[in-house]
C-alpha cells in the first residue's frame, strides 16, 4: 500500500492519475530544493510530471534539470507517496503519484529553464521546514542528521 499525504480524495470528485518523479539531492549537509511561484507559491523537491511513453527515470533528469539547471546522477529509488490535489494549470482533478529518489547532483549547467522556478541549497533541517507538502517533508526528513 502506498501512503497517503495530504487531504482524502472528495467525493463526487473524478482524480486522473498523474504519476511524477522527484529528487532528494544532497550535497554534504545540504539539500537541493526549488521554488515555484505559480500555480502555488511554495517549495518543492525537484521533479515533475512523467510525460506518456517517458520512463520514470528519464521524466526524472529531465525534470530536475528544467527545475534546477542541475544534473543528475545515480538515481536511486527510495519509495512513493500518493496525494490528491486540484493542479490548475491542468485545470483537472489529479491522484499524484509522487515516486521519489535519491540521486547526486552532477553538475550546474545553468538556471532553471522552468518559468517561475528557482534552485536552493539549504541545510537538510531547513528543507524540511520549507517543503510545501507533507510527502516531500517526509522524504527529506529520512536525511536529518
Amino acid at each position: 500500500m502506498i501512503a497517503r499525504f495530504g487531504a482524502p480524495p472528495k467525493a463526487g470528485v473524478k482524480y486522473r492519475m498523474r504519476p511524477g518523479a522527484y529528487a532528494v539531492l544532497l550535497r554534504g549537509t545540504d539539500m537541493l530544493i526549488t521554488y515555484q511561484a505559480a500555480p502555488d507559491d511554495e517549495f518543492q523537491l525537484p521533479g515533475g510530471g512523467i510525460d506518456p511513453g517517458e520512463s520514470p527515470v528519464v521524466a526524472l533528469h529531465r525534470e530536475v534539470f528544467e527545475e534546477t539547471g542541475w544534473t543528475i546522477g545515480a538515481p536511486r529509488r527510495l519509495g512513493a507517496f500518493r496525494r490528491f490535489v486540484f493542479m490548475p494549470e491542468y485545470d483537472m482533478w489529479a491522484e499524484k503519484l509522487c515516486t521519489i529518489y535519491l540521486a547526486r547532483p552532477a553538475r550546474r549547467i545553468g538556471p532553471p529553464s522552468e518559468p517561475g522556478h528557482s534552485a536552493h541549497w539549504v541545510s537538510v533541517q531547513a528543507a524540511v521546514q520549507m517543503l510545501g507538502n507533507a510527502g516531500d517533508r517526509h522524504f527529506a526528513a529520512r536525511f536529518l542528521r
